[in-house]
């Protein structure tokens, strides 16, 4: 028991330091216009590696991943509900491999 509560302690440092670290050294430093605007798509480009790959594999058609991924972002594009957005993708794929 008392090894498993070092361990726990220890992954809360590992993963809690370096998020803390930059909001505590960098408080006071402004950044420039452009490095704002580039660290504000990591987010992005990070959920995008994530899930591409698994859009592509997904359905084991890739005509039909590509289908749902077109109506996907197209009604991601008119900024329509993030529900409205992942069942399009779906009705898409449906469509795709009941017509096709």
């Amino acid at each position: 028991m008392n090894r498993l509560f070092f361990v726990v302690l220890g992954m809360t440092a590992v993963t809690y330091l370096p998020r803390m670290a930059p909001m505590v050294l960098l408080k006071d430093i402004k950044l420039p216009n452009f490095l704002k605007t580039f660290l504000e798509f990591i987010p992005y480009a990070a959920l995008g590696a994530l899930i591409i790959p698994g859009v592509f594999s997904s359905t084991g058609d890739i005509k039909s991943s590509i289908i749902g991924t077109i109506v996907s972002v197209t009604l991601a594009f008119f900024k329509l509900n993030t529900m409205f957005v992942v069942l399009g993708g779906i009705l898409g794929v449906f469509l795709t491999q009941t017509l096709f």
